[in-house]
C-alpha cells in the first residue's frame, strides 16, 4: 500500500490520523509509561538507572512507534521488530526480570496510547475506534507470544548451562578429592558438610493402573520429589535420581561431626514429607560428610540403604547406628559364609525366606507380618514351622533369634556379591 493510500484509509479520531497523533506525542507518551512502570512494576525501579533510561526507554519508544506505524499500515510487525521483542525479552530475562513483569510494561505502554489518543475520538469515530481497539489487541497478541518465546529461550538456554555445571560439581564430589573449582564454575557455595542420602523410592499408585503410562507417572512422581526437596532445603541440593531412586546431597550449616539428635529429627521429617508429597513410599539412608569426603559418604550411605531393604526395614531414614548390627554382619569374615549357608535351605523356597524376614521386621508380631505379606496369619504360622523344618533355626526361641538375624544379614550379603570394602572413617 502506498503511504498516500495508507494515509487515507488510516483510522481518524477528530479528522487526525491516530497514528500522526501517536507519532507526535512518542516522546511524552515514553516518560508517562517510563513513569507507570516504576509505579505499577516494582522490579523496573530497582533496575539501574543507566539500564532504565537507555535500554528500556529505547524498547518503549520503539513500541510506540511500531504500534503506530500498524495503525498506519493495518499490517503487523515485519521480521526486524518481531526479532526486536525477543532480543529485548531475552535480555531482561537474563537480568532477572520476571517474564509477567516483561509482558506487563507492554500492556502499560498499550494503556498509555489508548490513554492518550481515545479521548480524541468523535460520535463519527466509532468505526475507526474499534479499528484501533482490534489493532491493538493484535498488536499485544503478538507482542506476549514474541516476549514469551525470546524469554523462555534464554531461560532453558541459562539453566541448561547451569544445570551442566551442576552435574559437574555432582560428579566432582563423587570422585573425591576438592571440587572447589567445580563449585567455583557452578557459581555455588560450598557448605561446611554435605547431608548424603541414598534413597530408594517406591512406586507411586498410577504407576501399577493397567492402561496408564507409568514411564510418565514416574517422572511426576520425580519431579513433586524434586519441587518438595527444592523447597525445604536451604542452599543447592545436588541430585542424581530415576523412578526408582538414587543419590541425593543436601548442604548443611554445620560441619559433620556436629550433626545430632535435632539434625537427625530433620531429616527424618524432610524423608517422610517426599514420600508424602511424591506419593510413593521413601527409604533413605544418610551420612553426612565435609565435601571432600562425600564419595565415601555415598558409598557409606548405598551399603546402609542396602542393609536396612534387605532387613525389611519399613520406609523412613536409617543411619549406620540403625542397623549395626546388620551392618557389621555383612562384612566379610570367616564366619560369613558359614552364617549364609544356614539358610541355603530356602532358596528353593522363597516365600519361606520372604515370610521369616518379614515376621523378623515386625518384631515377631505374626498378625503385622501378616498385613505386610497380604496373607491370613495362620500361613505365617505355617510358613514359619515349614522354615524351621528346613533349617533348624525357630524365631521364636531367643537363641536361634540372633542367628536368624545374622545369617539374614550375611545371606544378604553374599548375594549381593557384596565385596564388603569398608568406607572410611570420615565418612
Amino acid at each position: 500500500m502506498s503511504n498516500a493510500a495508507a494515509r487515507d484509509s488510516a483510522p481518524r479520531f477528530g479528522g487526525v490520523p491516530v497514528y500522526e497523533r501517536l507519532q507526535a506525542a512518542a516522546g511524552a507518551l515514553e516518560r508517562a509509561v517510563m513513569v507507570r512502570l516504576v509505579e505499577r512494576l516494582p522490579v523496573y525501579g530497582r533496575l539501574p538507572p543507566e539500564q532504565l533510561g537507555s535500554d528500556i526507554a529505547k524498547q518503549v519508544t520503539r513500541g510506540i512507534r511500531c504500534f503506530a506505524e500498524m495503525v498506519r499500515t493495518g499490517d503487523l510487525p515485519d521480521q526486524a521488530e518481531q526479532t526486536a521483542i525477543r532480543e529485548s525479552s531475552a535480555r531482561r530475562a537474563d537480568e532477572g526480570v520476571p517474564l509477567e513483569a516483561v509482558v506487563g510494561a507492554y500492556h502499560i505502554g498499550a494503556e498509555e496510547c489508548a490513554a492518550h489518543v481515545f479521548p480524541a475520538a468523535e460520535p463519527g469515530d466509532l468505526s475507526d475506534l474499534l479499528l484501533v481497539q482490534r489493532h491493538m489487541l493484535t498488536y499485544l497478541r503478538l507482542v506476549s507470544c514474541e516476549v514469551a518465546a525470546g524469554y523462555v529461550q534464554e531461560r532453558q538456554t541459562a539453566l541448561s548451562d547451569e544445570q551442566v555445571a551442576l552435574q559437574s560439581l555432582l560428579s566432582r564430589l563423587l570422585e573425591g578429592g576438592s571440587p572447589q573449582a567445580a563449585a567455583d564454575r557452578a557459581g555455588v557455595r560450598l557448605p561446611p558438610c554435605y547431608l548424603v542420602l541414598s534413597i530408594s523410592v517406591g512406586r507411586h499408585p498410577d504407576e501399577l493402573v493397567p492402561g496408564v503410562d507409568h514411564a510418565v507417572a514416574s517422572r511426576r512422581k520425580l519431579r513433586r520429589l524434586r519441587n518438595e526437596l527444592q523447597r525445604q532445603t536451604v542452599g543447592v541440593p545436588l541430585s542424581v535420581l530415576s523412578g526408582g531412586g538414587g543419590l541425593i546431597l543436601i548442604p548443611h550449616k554445620a560441619p559433620a561431626a556436629d550433626f545430632g539428635p535435632a539434625d537427625r529429627d530433620r531429616l527424618s521429617q524432610l524423608v517422610v514429607e517426599l514420600g508424602r508429597m511424591c506419593g510413593a513410599e521413601v527409604l533413605a539412608a544418610a551420612a553426612a560428610a565435609p565435601p571432600e569426603g562425600v564419595a565415601d559418604a555415598a558409598r557409606l550411605a548405598g551399603e546402609i540403604r542396602e542393609v536396612a531393604e534387605a532387613s525389611g526395614h519399613e520406609p523412613g531414614l536409617y543411619l549406620l547406628d540403625d542397623v549395626l548390627l546388620e551392618y557389621q554382619l555383612s562384612r566379610p569374615s570367616p564366619a560369613r559364609e558359614g552364617l549364609a549357608a544356614l539358610l541355603d535351605p530356602l532358596d528353593t523356597r522363597p516365600e519361606l525366606l520372604t515370610t521369616l524376614r518379614t515376621f523378623l521386621a515386625c518384631s515377631l508380631d505374626r498378625r503385622r507380618a501378616a498385613a505386610r505379606l497380604q496373607v491370613h496369619p495362620n500361613t505365617v504360622d505355617y510358613r514359619l514351622r515349614k522354615a524351621t523344618d528346613l533349617t533348624g533355626l525357630d524365631a521364636s526361641r531367643g537363641a536361634d533369634l540372633v542367628t536368624l538375624h545374622a545369617a539374614l544379614a550375611a545371606h544378604d550379603a553374599v548375594r549381593r556379591g557384596d565385596p564388603g570394602v569398608a568406607p572410611s572413617r570420615q565418612a
